[in-house]
């Protein structure tokens, strides 16, 4: 597995690298933004931003064999796990409303704040105040992905009055970027932790230094902002209206539940999976996130200008993509006959379909959901997304270790049919809908170029 690992980085950089030069010398040229204001006001967020995104990647290599190396048991861990969803999908309902309330600066530095306390609660054995860490990530989770983004979004709009379509060029870029810090921060943890002999604890503290520095930069550099606060039973039921009434809506939601809460069990489950074998964790997790990066270059180039693919079609072909992976995952973990090399494989196809996945249901519910409907729809689409990953969860911590896992894989399996089927729904809803249809070309406004 050693070899294989740092086999599989080194192909999957090397495609992703060559796909992106292709992707960049067959692109038309375009419109580049040169506004000094525009360029040194992104810089601002991407420095603190970016140090956030890194601290949150580095943790993640070592997390499950932080608590092997503390002696608990798989189901000890699986409530670890648990904790961890449920506080996300609790803070993750209030988190936009607090966010608007502290305001947007101040609930980024509350970020780095409990996020750096909930890496020192690594440094103890305890059950209780790992738990309660556990707790402070799920808060911690639902800061990072609502308030810096808010931030930057009021910023842009009502402080510097830069048009809005400037906006996805930001985001592009911070998506691209994100994926490459994933792969430094796997390198980095395998680094500290293995390399250097430090131990498993060590990323998470590499990780508060970050923290602190995004938290300072932020204080220093960044102005306040709040905006108007909707109530959340409001919200709620607004969301609530617009998933019933919409039948495009309900099946986008079942689509995501169904699917990333495979996605959360398998966060789980691959480190039991491939460290037994002598995996190097940050390498493997180096790997997903390469494979995740060449799923998302793609993205770009099925939608491009030459293939002209719809992003439903992606969103069905990832679907697929994780369901055959699921199915490999059930025979290659099979107990007496696992086979590590076919289970890393199947791995490296999920992060891929990931890679196809996430912008292609970007895309579509930005164009089925009413934009002022989003926060509530979401709010509703995550609770039976994190329920149905407790429950799996659950159902790992009553089962044998041996059997459990192949059986989770063959649940999960069957899980992705069913959202499979769902796709199968919402393409026959949505096939003469032109409004789900990336637009030619000559169709689209002008943005600034990456």
């Amino acid at each position: 597995m050693l070899v294989t690992a740092y086999f599989a980085l080194v192909l999957l950089l090397a495609s992703c690298l060559g796909l992106e030069l292709s992707r960049c010398q067959a692109k038309p040229p375009g419109r580049v933004c040169s506004n000094p204001s525009f360029l040194r006001f992104q810089l601002d967020f991407y420095q603190v931003y970016f140090l956030a995104l890194a601290a949150d990647w580095l943790q993640a290599p070592y997390l499950y064999k932080l608590y092997q190396h503390y002696h608990f048991l798989e189901g000890q861990i699986a409530i670890f796990y648990v904790c961890g969803l449920a506080s996300t999908v609790l803070f993750g309902l209030v988190a936009s409303s607090l966010v608007d309330w502290l305001g947007r600066k101040k609930s980024c530095v509350l970020f780095s704040l409990t996020y750096s306390l909930c890496c020192l609660t690594k440094l103890s054995r305890d059950y209780f105040v790992l738990l309660v860490g556990r707790a402070l990530g799920g808060l911690s989770t639902a800061l990072l992905f609502s308030a810096f983004e808010a931030w930057y979004v009021h910023e842009h709009v009502e402080r510097h009055d830069f048009p809005r379509e400037w906006i996805p060029t930001t985001f592009a870029r911070v998506a691209f970027w994100n994926h490459v810090l994933a792969i430094a921060a796997g390198v980095a943890a395998e680094a500290v932790a293995s390399w250097m002999g430090l131990g498993p604890v060590a990323p998470f503290v590499a990780a508060i230094p970050l923290l602190a520095l995004a938290g300072t930069l932020a204080l220093r550099n960044w102005g306040e902002n709040y905006d108007r606060q909707r109530a959340l039973s409001r919200t709620c039921a607004g969301g609530l209206r617009c998933l019933l009434s919409d039948r495009r809506v309900l099946l986008l939601g079942t689509i995501q539940a169904l699917f990333e809460s495979v996605i959360f069990i398998f966060i789980f489950l691959w480190t039991p999976v491939l460290f037994p074998h002598g995996a190097p964790l940050g390498i493997v997790f180096s790997s997903f996130m390469a494979a995740s990066l060449l799923g998302s270059s793609l993205y770009r180039i099925a939608t491009s200008k030459r293939y002209h693919l719809q992003p439903m079609h992606l969103l069905s072909l990832a679907v697929l993509l994780v369901a055959f992976s699921l199915f490999m995952l059930a025979f290659s973990t099979s107990p007496g006959q696992e086979s590590p090399v076919e289970s890393f494989i199947a791995f490296l196809l999920i992060e891929l379909a990931c890679g196809l996945y996430f912008p292609s249901m970007s895309f579509l519910r930005r164009k089925v959901i009413p934009e002022t409907e989003q926060a509530g729809v979401l709010n509703w689409f995550r609770v039976p997304l994190h329920l149905l990953a407790c429950l799996g969860l659950l159902v790992l911590h009553d089962s044998d270790r041996k059997t459990g896992t192949r059986n989770m894989f063959g649940i999960c399996s069957a899980v992705m049919v069913t959202a499979l089927l769902a796709v199968v729904g919402l393409f026959t809803v949505v096939r003469h809908d032109a409004e789900l249809r990336v637009p030619s070309p000559t169709e689209e406004p002008h943005a600034p170029e990456l």
